[in-house]
């Protein structure tokens, strides 16, 4: 069985479920390109707790988790079936590694899980766990977190994770679209992160908010950057970059793999 690659992928906005734009096609495309898991661990952005927590359940339900969107958005259902082995298995490897951690008997896919899986698998037929952040954590402690993960990938599992290169919404240019002219302070961030993975620059990357350009203009809160560090520390370096665009002027939909 070969190795399953731990991923980071940016989500996007909700649309990007039923949206024809160059993020979307990648994720079409993305899903047939790799090797086929036989489960995924999904960490999101939009599932946060205190402590890592795996959702282990059975059948989770698509949650709806935004609002002032087109009604058919709230039509899509994404049905796979859970993971609670596999959820269990992730509890007991973060507790080997000396973490707190907690299983989740009811939550279901947030759309930071379900948009970019109902792109990539849109069969819905891989089991899914799910793994929270912790916004009040840093960025190492979410690569600690994938490092007690990374031998999951030998057992046929690929590490999913969900967020967003960028994600200053109160910057975004959201008439554009995919077309609005990228701004200068996300190009330099964009830049800077695909130099430091490409070269193997952990430390750096741990550091970004004190070492990358425009760091807190780009991510005024970093949950939505703390699953990149799961996948980080999940994987290996140097990693590579599987796609790069923006949408709304400053919204990277970067995606790498480790």
């Amino acid at each position: 069985m070969p190795t399953m690659p731990a991923l980071f992928v940016s989500h996007g906005s909700p649309m990007l479920a039923l949206s024809d734009e160059p993020a979307g096609r990648f994720f079409d495309a993305l899903g047939p390109s790799l090797p086929r898991p036989d489960a995924i661990l999904l960490a999101s952005a939009h599932f946060e707790t205190e402590v890592p927590t795996v959702g282990a359940v059975q059948t989770p339900e698509t949650i709806h988790d935004f609002y002032g969107f087109p009604e058919p958005l709230y039509q899509v259902r994404y049905p796979a079936t859970g993971a609670p082995g596999l959820a269990r298995l992730a509890a007991e490897r973060i507790a080997a590694a000396g973490l707190p951690v907690e299983v989740d008997q009811a939550r279901g896919l947030d759309h930071g899980a379900w948009v970019p899986l109902r792109r990539m698998y849109p069969a819905a037929d891989i089991p899914v766990a799910t793994l929270s952040i912790q916004p009040h954590r840093d960025p190492a402690h979410h690569y600690a977190v994938g490092r007690a993960l990374r031998g999951l990938r030998e057992e046929g599992v690929m590490v999913l994770a969900s967020g967003s290169l960028t994600h200053n919404l109160r910057a975004l240019d959201w008439r554009g679209g995919p077309d609005a002219p990228v701004s200068g302070w996300a190009q330099a961030f964009i830049d800077w992160v695909a130099a430091a993975v490409a070269e193997g620059r952990v430390d750096d990357l741990l550091n970004y908010r004190r070492l990358a350009p425009e760091a807190v203009k780009n991510h005024p809160a970093d949950e939505h950057f703390l699953p990149f560090f799961v996948a980080l520390g999940a994987g290996d370096l140097p990693g590579r970059r599987l796609h790069a665009s923006v949408t709304m002027g400053a919204l990277a939909m970067d995606a790498y793999s480790f």
